[in-house]
């Protein structure tokens, strides 16, 4: 634990909350089509594995957000391991530069994104569903919009990133078109702070369907699916990128999400 440096990821925290340099020298699958890896193990069988090098300096442009819950008295909260998701989440709107390499191929990269850290076990079906919209129009303006859903109850989070402070976001609605196998393809949301209000479209670009399967200790198959989503958004004239992150519980084949038609 004295170094986040493994399988040929390492990640250097330069200045803590501020500056990170992330590199990586080693094998990536190269797809054909990203929807192949809704069967993951097909996927990188009958996919070539290539020689890739990531380097990227990153450094924040915003406060950061979230972190870790407790009580009044400092001591953790008392949570059901089993339930436990995000476990001292935080998020931050970052700019980046540097370059990937694929196979010899290289692009730079000079933008801006966001990044999250959450800590501890993860149980991808300790909630049912959730909509999560991280984007950036510059560096000056960026989102994170999220829905989620568990036990019937629906809540609603987010931040507006100006001019260097973070708004928090009251109210968010997200209505989202879809293909034949359920995945998102456009996204239209209204976000509301205390100053205004936002609306935002989405554009799919390219989308990666992730899955995530347990047996539970009554001997239930659990699935859930992840559709990691490449968006281009709009707002108030901006053109920025970003992803569309969903999650759902697959139940009898289908996601449980109840935007899902």
């Amino acid at each position: 634990n004295m170094a986040m440096d493994a399988g040929g990821l390492s990640i250097d925290v330069v200045e803590p909350f501020q500056r990170l340099h992330l590199s990586y020298d080693g094998q990536v699958c190269l797809l054909e089509d990203p929807s192949q890896m809704a069967n993951p193990r097909e996927a990188f069988k009958t996919n070539p594995f290539v020689p890739a090098q990531v380097t990227l300096d990153i450094r924040g442009v915003s406060p950061m957000w979230g972190g870790r819950t407790v009580n009044e008295d400092g001591s953790d909260l008392d949570t059901d391991p089993d339930a436990s998701f995000a476990r001292a989440h935080y998020e931050q709107h970052i700019a980046t530069e540097g370059s990937i390499t694929v196979e010899g191929l290289t692009l730079a990269m000079n933008g801006v994104g966001l990044r999250d850290k959450s800590w501890g076990p993860r149980h991808w079906q300790a909630i049912e569903w959730y909509r999560w919209l991280p984007m950036s129009f510059g560096e000056d303006f960026a989102m994170m919009l999220t829905t989620q859903g568990r036990g019937g109850n629906v809540g609603t989070t987010g931040m507006v990133l100006e001019n260097g402070e973070y708004h928090v976001v009251r109210d968010v609605t997200i209505d989202s078109q879809w293909d034949d196998r359920f995945y998102q393809t456009s996204l239209h949301c209204v976000a509301r702070t205390d100053e205004r209000e936002y609306v935002v479209d989405g554009e799919v670009l390219s989308l990666i369907p992730l899955r995530h399967r347990r047996t539970d200790p009554e001997g239930n198959q659990l699935h859930t699916r992840i559709t990691e989503a490449m968006t281009r958004f709009t707002c108030d004239g901006r053109i920025g990128l970003g992803m569309s992150e969903y999650l759902d519980q697959i139940v009898d084949g289908r996601p449980v999400g109840p935007d899902v038609p």
